[in-house]
């Protein structure tokens, strides 16, 4: 059979829009239509779409989430579902993790798109409005889920604005004059959705709202001094004397006491119209930020803002903020401007903003822990594919130290050991400052360590294209380059490969398994191995205090290797997610509940939002 020209290859897939758009079902196209994506991606990038690709792409065509391990080709799998969706002319979304992710991906594939007469935009922060609609505009759009969520609420705005004929007040509140907005909403509809790192963006960011504040009036006034009086008495409540702190909850609740010395004490001027009640509120609050939230964990302080750190992928989470006041508290306990969530113009989370798609698919490399969940939720199927090539990666024996010290000890000389033989290792923590903690210990070891986590995002492609080179020592936050494959320099597969280390479990199974999963792609040798002590945070979160001080206690007193206990930090695990998964449910459960009565009352759910 003669083979297609490139301009018949493109003659072929007008021809398929066209039938599409005469009534044609997309599932009657589906085979031509990838057909011609893999034969295109074969002559445009030199990349010829594995059997397993194929049926990944199906699958993700009909509504379903698939798990791809690391390696495996998302990417390029990714180009078959939304180039059939692009067919129907309505547009079609890929959303990802950050900008720099959606900028590569989208280029990397536009020539096969263009082979195929697709057109292919863009979205970036700070993007102006008139390049965000044109990107809108095109077949295929790839973006971060934060971008979309913000034009969505953007553009409800712009619509009541304009139907009130209160177009210049909606231009000053954003800024929209001077960023050359437009007058018309800039996305076109929500129609097909597909979601990489699917896990990341649909479970773990789906609880934080995505806001847009408007203008702070008097009452948020006397609120930033109260947040600032409460972050500078803090200090001065002790835990059972004048609070009592609810382990399982998280919460902070103050006695006779506590709200005795709460009168006590001295306060500004502007709180006199505060009632007492309100202030223990903000006492507690800041009691319940000073114990649980870290700078260098759970945030960083950047260009005087305090941005969130996302406990499961490590990335900062742009544009987000923490509810309840809690970031206000946290605004308050940095010393930094306050800035307020009460006063929103308008509200969605991105569990909200993909509901609406009419289509939603995704892809991860870890979700079949998470089927249960994302059936319940968003009502699509999770489907495993499997590899191209048999894994051979390998599991060293788990290792459980008493103390925190011990195991980065042992961690520091297992990598030292590896670097002896040449082999590249990723070391993988939990948080900025443990990843910082550990360099400065591989350093005094006469290694050389790389550090990956949020303040070093800019260079994240270039550290992640380098980990896998030889004799490359690597230290990762859980992001560990999310997207980005680690390969192996020359020679390194005689070596055995790249070596991973888990230095604690996380609080979800998935975010290990995405550790794990940088060794060993595309049938690559590599070994991986699991750190645990008895004063990790896990068994905190898992057991309670009391608990968790008994094995602490057991494990200062004991020295070297313990045998027989890893079971119970699996379990403590398990009980986490289960606690996480609970939140969940509760949060979406009144979410729905409160949309439901503004709806009752003729309100938008989405901008007559609720403080």
């Amino acid at each position: 059979m003669e083979e297609l020209s490139d301009h018949q290859l493109r003659k072929t897939s007008l021809g398929l829009r066209y039938r599409v758009r005469s009534g044609e079902p997309l599932d009657r196209l589906l085979v031509e239509a990838f057909a011609l994506v893999r034969e295109a991606g074969r002559r445009k990038l030199g990349m010829r779409h594995f059997d397993v690709q194929l049926l990944g792409g199906a699958i993700m065509h009909h509504r379903s989430i698939i798990e791809m391990q690391t390696g495996e080709g998302k990417t390029l799998t990714a180009t078959l579902p939304l180039y059939l969706a692009a067919l129907e002319g309505k547009g079609a979304h890929l959303a990802t993790v950050n900008d720099y992710l959606a900028q590569r991906d989208a280029e990397w594939m536009r020539p096969l798109y263009s082979a195929l007469g697709m057109t292919v935009g863009i979205i970036q922060g700070q993007q102006p409005q008139p390049q965000r609609s044109k990107a809108y505009a095109c077949d295929i759009t790839y973006g971060t889920a934060n971008e979309m969520g913000f034009d969505f609420l953007r553009d409800r705005l712009l619509t009541r604005s304009l139907g009130d004929g209160n177009q210049d007040l909606f231009g000053q509140m954003l800024g929209a004059s001077e960023n050359g907005a437009t007058d018309k909403p800039v996305q076109r509809g929500l129609h097909f959705m597909l979601v990489d790192e699917a896990d990341s963006i649909l479970i773990d960011e789906a609880r934080t709202p995505l806001i847009i504040s408007a203008l702070p009036g008097e009452d948020e006034q006397i609120a930033a001094e109260a947040y600032r009086w409460a972050a500078q008495v803090k200090d001065q409540f002790v835990e059972n004397e004048h609070y009592e702190y609810d382990h399982d909850d998280r919460q902070v609740e103050l006695s006779l006491d506590g709200r005795k010395h709460v009168r006590a004490l001295t306060k500004p001027e502007a709180m006199d119209r505060l009632p007492l009640s309100t202030i223990y509120e903000y006492v507690q609050r800041a009691i319940k930020v000073a114990r649980e939230m870290f700078l260098d964990r759970h945030y960083v302080v950047r260009d005087d803002e305090i941005v969130i750190v996302d406990e499961f992928t490590g990335r900062l989470a742009e544009g987000r903020k923490w509810r309840a006041g809690i970031h206000q508290a946290i605004e308050a306990q940095e010393g930094v401007e306050i800035t307020f969530a009460t006063n929103q113009a308008a509200r969605i989370t991105i569990q909200d903003l993909f509901l609406r798609y009419e289509r939603l698919a995704g892809m991860t490399g870890t979700a079949s822990t998470s089927r249960g969940e994302l059936k319940k939720i968003y009502e699509v199927n999770v489907s495993s594919i499997p590899t191209n090539r048999p894994p051979i990666r390998r599991q060293l024996p788990t290792l459980v130290f008493g103390t925190d010290d011990e195991k980065w000890d042992a961690v520091v000389e297992d990598a030292f050991e590896q670097h002896q033989h040449h082999r590249p290792v990723l070391i993988g923590t939990r948080s900025i400052d443990k990843s910082e903690h550990l360099a400065k210990l591989l350093a005094a070891r006469g290694l050389q360590p790389v550090v990956l986590n949020a303040r070093h995002v800019a260079q994240e492609a270039e550290i992640v294209a380098a980990a896998g080179e030889q004799g490359k020592v690597t230290v990762a936050t859980n992001m560990a380059g999310r997207g980005t494959d680690i390969k192996l320099g020359e020679g390194v597969d005689e070596l055995g490969g790249l070596h991973v280390i888990c230095t604690e479990l996380h609080e979800a199974k998935r975010v290990d398994r995405q550790l794990i999963g940088r060794c060993g792609r595309q049938g690559d040798p590599g070994t991986y191995r699991q750190f645990l002590a008895l004063d990790d945070e896990i068994l905190l979160l898992g057991y309670g205090p009391k608990k968790a001080a008994r094995l602490e206690a057991q494990g200062a007193k004991s020295k070297g290797a313990l045998r027989g206990m890893e079971a119970m930090f699996h379990k403590a695990q398990r009980r986490v997610e289960r606690r996480h998964f609970r939140d969940r449910k509760i949060l979406l459960y009144h979410e729905k509940e409160r949309q439901k009565v503004q709806r009752q009352m003729g309100q938008d759910p989405y901008l007559d939002t609720p403080g």
